[in-house]
């Protein structure tokens, strides 16, 4: 499953205050990648990674891949997604005006 798909499988209802739910619905998937994110478990926590390379469209089309030990929902795997990838402790200005940001593909060549 994708990081598309899994947006789409999930309650929308349930993220309608998350403004990079949002965001991430309204973007449109691109290329892609070879590029997997990894859900696994680190000291007893979920951890997620290689879900910051790439644009925003680029990241929906990544397969996820979770750990076989995991037990999670699929909730629950959205929720350390979007944890992981709007990085906890910006203010909401500051978050929108990154992800702003993030959808221009010149600064996106640079980040990678």
């Amino acid at each position: 499953m994708t990081l598309r798909e899994l947006i789409n499988s999930v309650d929308s209802e349930q993220y309608s205050d998350n403004p990079l739910y949002q965001k991430l619905c309204n973007t449109i998937p691109e290329y892609g990648t070879t590029r997997h994110i990894q859900v696994n478990v680190a000291n007893g926590d979920i951890a997620v990674t290689n879900c910051h390379v790439g644009s925003l469209g680029d990241i929906l089309t990544y397969p996820i891949d979770v750990a076989p030990s995991l037990n999670i929902s699929k909730a629950q795997l959205l929720d350390a997604i979007l944890k992981e990838i709007e990085n906890d402790g910006f203010t909401t200005p500051e978050q929108e005006n990154f992800w702003d940001d993030f959808d221009n593909l010149q600064k996106a060549k640079i980040i990678r």
